[in-house]
């Protein structure tokens, strides 16, 4: 049986459109490879963030140590003397480089 010229039409339309589909779904932009990425992009921004809290929890600290209503001594006084370059003759001072 030989089938006619449009059967055959309608079938390569049919075989290109799954074609594309496949392709779409696998190198799409939300194919599989894509959500791979995507996969490797969240766990960077996750460690980012991770880094990002401890520096925005030190620095909370650091600003609740400065309080007015309740400043440390100490490190109003390491302040003070790191700004003005104040030290008594007797004094060593040890500095802690951030990372």
């Amino acid at each position: 049986m030989h089938k006619p010229p449009r059967d055959h039409v309608k079938q390569a339309l049919a075989l290109t459109l799954l074609v594309v589909l496949t392709i779409a779904s696998i190198a799409g932009p939300t194919g599989l490879l894509a959500w791979a990425e995507n996969g490797e992009a969240l766990e960077q921004r996750e460690a980012r963030i991770a880094v990002l809290t401890e520096q925005r929890d030190a620095l909370k600290n650091r600003v609740a140590l400065l309080d007015p209503n309740g400043a440390d001594p100490d490190l109003v006084s390491e302040l003070v003397r790191e700004d003005l370059g104040v030290l008594h003759p007797d004094e060593i001072v040890i500095t802690l480089e951030d990372e």
